[in-house]
């Protein structure tokens, strides 16, 4: 009798040392394994040292450049160092290199005999090209798309100049995103509609803060058929432009030779750590790769890939397997296209219904506060465990709201993916966005690690949750 008894006893014993093995081995989302995936990032530099690698050692990777496919290289060779199952997936990108690039004020009511004032400017992406030796024409200066179209008459043939300021104000609030969208209109619509009035240039005010007569650049609107030479104005130039329209007729000499080649080849690069036993369920983590020429992107994004590089890194030092598939994508062309993420969605539309959750980080290296999420609402009580893990680092805020539409992961939110992002502190990220400073020396090593703790924690929580937390409810537009 005993004996039949023990038999089966040792049984149950074994079977529960089987499952303490188990547990052992996929801690899922217990708060001591989310609390170690926290206090491990916050011990390692790893992310920092990938970030100096892309910034210190290639520099600036615009798509189509040489710097861009070095940090394709870099980042996949990383990547397998990781142990990770490396894919390179083909992405046509826009080819277009910045030329010679001068303002010069030759005309204005007042002027000293033999005297003209130089302006600080940049080449817009996509911008057109003037002649070699560049126009002479007269500035008409505009502050809203209202007034534009009320000056309708004395657009074509001159040079128009949007001089609407940067809200910095708002930055220093929280709502840096909402002062660069109210700015960033005039930077994406402004030379597409004087190119439609016949304007011979378009020139807008620099989109951001700490005015030291550095230039942002950015993406601009013009397509084939429409490009007009187009560059962005330091503010104080900006400034000083209103006040001498404000005397009387303004000229300006301009010189732009951009030029726009044939689409090249480049990658996004795709690494996974496949899933244990839902291997077919993707979470994203995410930044883009390419950055624009003026600086090395070390905000832009180069912290941000580095960032979720890093995860797999964490992940790695405790050897933690997670039940879904992690992704780490460096997206190529966010900068002027946004190619890599369309030609990702394309292959993955089919699958879209298994990817639970994407992470991208592209608002630069501040502070992380906590997490932005396009999750329902009946979801966000789910994340309490990831907020308690994240709360001893002051980012264990939660912000849920009905859609990001980050710039790479805005096609899959509106397929219902729902997309994740570091709360950060932007109130200083537009000093450098887009401008020659976006350099290695403005990133913080701290928070840095802080970004990876977010990032590393939440693609962990979405890879070992029970349940998939819900889709984005995006409408399609």
């Amino acid at each position: 009798m005993n004996r039949r008894i023990r038999i089966p006893a040792l049984g149950l014993l074994a079977a529960s040392l089987l499952a303490v093995s188990a547990q052992a081995a996929s801690p899922g989302n217990h708060p001591a394994a989310l609390g170690k995936i926290r206090d491990t990032a916050m011990a390692s530099d790893y992310a920092w040292e990938r970030t100096a690698d892309m910034t210190d050692l290639i520099g600036p990777r615009l798509s189509g450049s040489a710097g861009a496919a070095a940090a394709v290289n870099q980042v996949a060779d990383a990547m397998r160092k990781l142990g990770a199952r490396v894919t390179l997936q083909p992405v046509k990108v826009p080819h277009w290199v910045r030329g010679e690039e001068k303002g010069e004020l030759v005309e204005y009511r007042g002027r000293p005999s033999g005297i003209t004032q130089r302006v600080v400017l940049s080449a817009l992406g996509g911008s057109g090209a003037t002649p070699a030796d560049g126009i002479k024409a007269e500035v008409i200066v505009v502050s809203s798309f209202d007034e534009l179209k009320a000056r309708a008459a004395e657009v074509k043939g001159r040079i128009v100049l949007f001089d609407v300021p940067f809200d910095q104000h708002m930055a220093e609030r929280g709502l840096a995103g909402q002062a660069y969208g109210q700015g960033s209109t005039y930077r994406v619509n402004g030379p597409r509609l004087a190119a439609e009035m016949g304007a011979a240039a378009a020139l807008v005010r620099s989109v951001g803060g700490a005015n030291y007569r550095l230039p942002h650049t950015g993406n601009s609107g013009l397509q084939d058929g429409a490009r007009i030479p187009a560059a962005a104005v330091t503010v104080e130039d900006a400034m000083l432009m209103s006040r001498l329209a404000k005397r009387g007729p303004l000229s300006m000499r301009l010189v732009l030779t951009p030029q726009i080649l044939p689409d090249a080849d480049s990658y996004n690069v795709i690494a996974d750590l496949p899933g244990t036993d839902k291997p077919d369920e993707v979470v994203i983590v995410s930044g883009h790769l390419d950055s624009w020429d003026l600086a090395t992107g070390a905000h832009d994004d180069a912290a941000g890939v580095a960032s979720a590089m890093a995860v797999f890194d964490t992940l790695k030092k405790l050897d933690y397997r997670p039940r879904r598939t992690i992704r780490m994508i460096a997206w190529m062309n966010e900068e002027n296209g946004t190619r890599g993420a369309r030609t990702y969605l394309e292959a993955q539309q089919a699958n879209a219904g298994k990817h639970i959750g994407a992470i991208e980080s592209d608002n630069g290296a501040g502070r992380p506060f906590g997490l932005r999420a396009s999750v329902p609402a009946a979801s966000a009580k789910l994340f309490a465990p990831l907020q308690a893990a994240l709360q001893p680092i002051g980012a264990g805020v939660f912000q849920r709201q009905d859609a990001l539409a980050t710039g790479d992961l805005s096609g899959l939110e509106r397929a219902g993916v729902p997309s994740f992002a570091p709360l950060l502190d932007t109130s200083t990220y537009f000093d450098y966005h887009h401008t020659a400073a976006d350099t290695l020396d403005k990133v913080d090593p701290d928070n840095l690690r802080r970004h990876v703790a977010v990032m590393t924690a939440t693609a962990w929580f979405l890879a070992n949750v029970e349940e998939p937390v819900g889709r984005a409810n995006v409408p399609v537009k």
